[in-house]
């Protein structure tokens, strides 16, 4: 299903007193805690994804058991029902962060106690973010009992639907329930299956892989019943059925991905993948936004693959930045040659997608039902662009593979992904990095290399090739020209920083006179006397278009070397003759990001007013889908109030466009 987002509107703005959170139901402040952090997103969810309407929940409820008076987090009533007891229809339980389940006091017990004080309860959630337990009420024998079940209907959901999902009835993910999700089936598969972290890591994404896969398919058979997830014999029909589609659909699919013995079958035991299965057969991970995704994946890439090779994945929030300013655009080669997980290909391919349909759609006769010709003509074009115009490489052999399954499950574009060392001379890559990896043919760069004086390039090979792996000499009138021995031959360094080989091989990707890139630097490249003949060559092959810097958490936790956002233009033949006869001058766009939305522990950061308040947005909010077999269009509105990210990578490509339109 292809969405946008129609329109927009901040109502208002609002402040929040320290130490308290604004309900997403009721608008009222609440104490900002852990456990209400996991309430919040679950409010969200039941509204978002499971399209229970606002005015059927209310949180902090209290009903009677027995003789006491109990608050439930939260109950769904019954549509059009008061709010009372005897109408609550789902009942939620939420909790902070390591609660145990099965503690008498906060467990799901007491779910079950406040289910049954609710006679007409149906349904029962409990979560703590990590763990999630849903249950359904069942009457036997004139007395009730509770049963385990896969998942919660949605609103006007049939529970017979629930269980044998249909692809109309999956759930986009919101907030950060998918993360939870993803992070819930990679602790149980790590704890249940007798895995180490990375091992279970693996294992988990052929059951992603295995689910968008299936929801290409017309008929879906990615799911658990409630009979399957009992015991181990039920949850081999599970197994049978998981393994086929991964077997027959992922593996044929994706012969390069999964290309050993051990990668070509799902290593886990029927009740293990039956929990897995339960816990993502809701959602539509190919309809979920590229964000939400983007850090739910990320967040379990982050803690398995990142290497001591100075590895520190971009931030989304400056992926998108550079992407912003620099507009890639249908049919612009990009490529990342150090793309780790992909996330600034992903987020520069998805920018150029919505281009593209934004261009299609305003050739159709209808705009809002699209007829089957114009939607193939769309997919046509979309696959044309990821299969010629998306490329990226990795020295990490586990990466690249991790970066494959990061972009079929963001529209794919997978295709062009190879395990290549960038540094090494181009005539040792493989038959087929060559055919589509060439210097001087990319548009469009983006890249965060590795950067650290712990993985210093010394192969004489690799320094050959590099002008900025040879020794300068400073003459009197300010320029810098390349030492040569007795014979003549340039003077190499004993080694260099892979980060700036990576420099000049990234300009030299790019197209002579109009290629374009992005590049996360090290502040020490742009200020380090010792580096003055770096910023020299660089000055005389690209011109500068953009500096900012960043704020030193940006990598945080983890690394907190200070670095800028640098874009540039490759010149020329012409222009590297004219800027060497100081022939060149221009402008620059220089701004500093001295918030990047979290501290140093990765905590997010909140604007606040001058008294200290957090700042809330009031919004309205329209999404338009448009579904690519029906062609009917769909509005989904809502409203929400939100605290608003400290974060001045939103507003940096705003001020870069303005600046362009004042001085371009």
């Amino acid at each position: 299903m292809a969405k946008k987002s129609i329109s927009t509107e901040t109502a208002s703005i609002l402040s929040v007193p320290e130490g308290k959170i604004i309900d997403f139901l009721t608008k009222q402040f609440f104490n900002d805690t852990p456990e209400e952090y996991v309430r919040q997103n679950i409010e969200k969810a039941l509204v978002r994804q499971y399209k229970y309407l606002v005015e059927d929940m209310f949180p902090e409820f209290s009903i009677k058991v027995g003789s006491a008076n109990k608050r439930v987090d939260i109950v769904v009533f019954e549509h059009d029902k008061p709010h009372k007891q005897e109408n609550a229809y789902l009942i939620v339980e939420t909790k902070k962060a390591n609660t145990n389940p099965h503690g008498k006091k906060d467990g799901i017990e007491q779910l079950k106690s406040y289910m049954a004080a609710c006679l007409n309860a149906k349904f029962g959630f409990w979560t703590n973010g990590d763990d999630r337990y849903c249950f359904a009420k069942r009457e036997k024998d004139g007395s009730f009992y509770f049963e385990e079940i896969p998942e919660i209907p949605a609103y006007d959901q049939d529970e017979d639907d629930l269980y044998r999902p249909e692809r109309k009835n999956l759930q986009i993910a919101t907030a950060d329930n998918l993360m939870f999700a993803f992070r819930r089936c990679h602790n149980y598969i790590a704890g249940n299956a007798g895995m180490h972290k990375t091992d279970a890591f693996w294992e988990l994404l052929k059951i992603i892989f295995a689910k968008i896969e299936d929801e290409r398919s017309n008929k879906l058979t990615f799911y658990v019943t409630p009979e399957e997830l009992k015991n181990s014999s039920s949850a081999l029909s599970t197994k049978k059925r998981i393994d086929g589609l991964f077997e027959n659909k992922v593996v044929k699919k994706y012969p390069m991905i999964f290309n050993s013995d051990e990668t070509r079958t799902i290593e886990l035991s029927p009740e293990v993948l039956a929990y897995v299965v339960s816990q993502l057969q809701g959602y539509s991970l190919l309809a979920s936004p590229v964000d939400v995704k983007g850090i739910a994946y990320e967040e379990i890439v982050g803690s398995n693959l990142r290497g001591d090779r100075g590895e520190f994945f971009t931030p989304r929030n400056a992926c998108r930045m550079a992407v912003e300013m620099l507009r890639p655009q249908p049919g612009e080669k990009v490529i990342d040659p150090a793309c780790g997980t992909g996330g600034f290909l992903i987020t520069a391919m998805n920018h150029a997608l919505k281009v593209l349909q934004k261009n299609e759609s305003e050739l159709w006769a209808n705009k809002s039902a699209p007829t089957p010709y114009e939607i193939e003509e769309l997919y046509r074009k979309r696959t044309e662009y990821l299969s010629t115009c998306v490329y990226g490489l990795d020295l990490n052999p586990a990466l690249v593979r991790a970066a494959k399954m990061n972009m079929v499950m963001n529209n794919d574009g997978s295709g062009g992904l190879f395990r290549e060392n960038s540094l090494a001379n181009p005539h040792t890559w493989s038959t087929e990095t060559n055919k589509n990896v060439q210097l001087g043919s990319f548009d469009l760069v983006f890249t965060n290399p590795p950067f650290g004086a712990n993985i210093l390039i010394d192969d004489v090979n690799i320094l050959s090739q590099y002008d900025l792996a040879c020794t300068w000499d400073k003459q009197d009138d300010g320029a810098f020209v390349i030492r040569k021995d007795k014979v003549g031959e340039p003077v190499l360094q004993s080694s260099q920083p892979p980060e700036i080989l990576f420099i000049e091989r990234c300009i030299k990707l790019l197209k002579p006179g109009t290629g374009r890139m992005a590049m996360v630097i090290p502040n020490g490249i742009l200020n380090n006397p010792s580096l003055e003949y770096v910023r020299y060559w660089i000055l005389h092959n690209v011109r500068l278009l953009a500096v900012v810097d960043m704020q030193r958490d940006l990598f945080q936790p983890g690394n907190d070397t200070q670095t800028s956002m640098v874009l540039m233009r490759r010149f020329s033949e012409e222009e590297v003759a004219l800027s060497y006869e100081n022939k060149i001058d221009y402008p620059v766009f220089m701004a500093v990001a001295e918030k990047i939305g979290h501290d140093k522990r990765g905590v997010a950061i909140y604007k606040r007013d001058a008294e200290g308040n957090e700042i809330v947005s009031e919004s309205s909010n329209q999404e338009e889908s448009i579904d690519p077999v029906t062609g009917q269009t769909v509005i989904f509105s809502s409203d929400s109030k939100e605290r608003v990210i400290d974060d001045d990578t939103v507003d940096v490509p705003k001020a870069y466009k303005k600046w362009q339109e004042e001085h371009l």
